[in-house]
């Protein structure tokens, strides 16, 4: 498991916006786990009795084609918390993002079986105006063998440095164009290549948030399961003004102060954490601070 990155992938997370980590960032034994909380998280079962903040897919309600979602899973399950909210994730992106600590702003459940449509180009900073500074990174981890047809995450190699997009206004999942916004916002003469990124279950990538990534139809014949932590500045707060429908709800009334229970801090440079955090289980191969 991973430690630290060198030099080198600091460097060349600096010049892309993004870093792919081909395997074993987390155990082939936590990868089996995390699957099988997937399949209860999914078919609705949570087992702290807490439901997550965002289900964007029910069974039965919404169609087989769409990209399962769901945001916020690790208050559901503590397994599923275990590795949205490890240390590891946290001081690996500290690291590469320069900053002294970070804590969880939200997270990510994506599904997307074979067949599954698209999920648009975007940049996650374009979303983050309710804290301040709207900053984020974000660990991405494969739970399945990613191929470039299998709806994989897409990057657009130093899109990090143009200038920061509006939100869509259309609809995120399988829009009409999912390549658009990149073609909106390429500055003049700049690169829109597309790096898919391609991992064994347990790899990973992490990229800055303004980035623009997305991904295609999963054309292959196997699911492509993910699980993304998103992370804030340990010291970031609510925006004064800008709200989120959904996360601003947990701003208590004339404080900008973001509180530990539903933003809890995963590291900081003094190796610090949310206390609460050492009451969630120990995955199997996790990496903690000296390690």
């Amino acid at each position: 498991m991973i430690d630290s990155f060198s030099t080198t992938e600091v460097e060349a997370f600096g010049r892309d916006g993004f870093l792919i980590i081909e395997q074993d960032f987390i155990a082939e034994e936590t990868v089996m786990l995390l699957r099988e909380r997937f399949d209860k998280l999914f078919a609705g079962e949570y087992s702290t009795g807490i439901a997550p903040d965002e289900v964007n897919w029910v069974a039965g309600r919404d169609p087989e084609t769409k990209t399962r979602q769901i945001c916020n899973g690790w208050k559901a399950d503590d397994l599923i918390a275990a590795q949205v909210l490890s240390e590891q994730s946290g001081r690996l992106a500290a690291q590469l993002a320069g900053w002294d600590g970070v804590r969880v702003v939200h997270d990510n459940c994506l599904w997307k079986p074979p067949g599954a449509r698209t999920l648009g180009m975007h940049q996650d900073g374009s979303y983050a105006g309710y804290v301040d500074p709207a900053e984020m990174i974000t660990v991405w981890v494969a739970l399945d063998q990613t191929f470039a047809q299998s709806g994989t995450i897409e990057y657009v190699a130093g899109s990090h440095k143009w200038p920061k997009a509006p939100p869509s206004r259309g609809d995120f999942h399988d829009p009409d164009d999912w390549l658009a916004p990149v073609a909106a916002a390429a500055p003049k003469g700049a690169s829109s290549e597309r790096t898919p990124v391609v991992v064994k279950p347990g790899g990973a990538a992490i990229h800055h948030s303004r980035v623009f990534h997305g991904s295609g139809i999963n054309e292959a014949e196997i699911d492509r399961r993910a699980l993304v932590t998103h992370m804030i500045p340990s010291t970031a707060q609510f925006d004064p003004v800008g709200v989120d429908p959904i996360y601003t709800r947990y701003r208590r009334r004339g404080e900008m102060a973001m509180d530990e229970s539903y933003f809890p801090i995963l590291w900081d440079n003094a190796g610090g954490r949310s206390p609460w955090l050492s009451s969630l289980p120990q995955l199997p191969g996790a990496v903690t601070a000296g390690a």
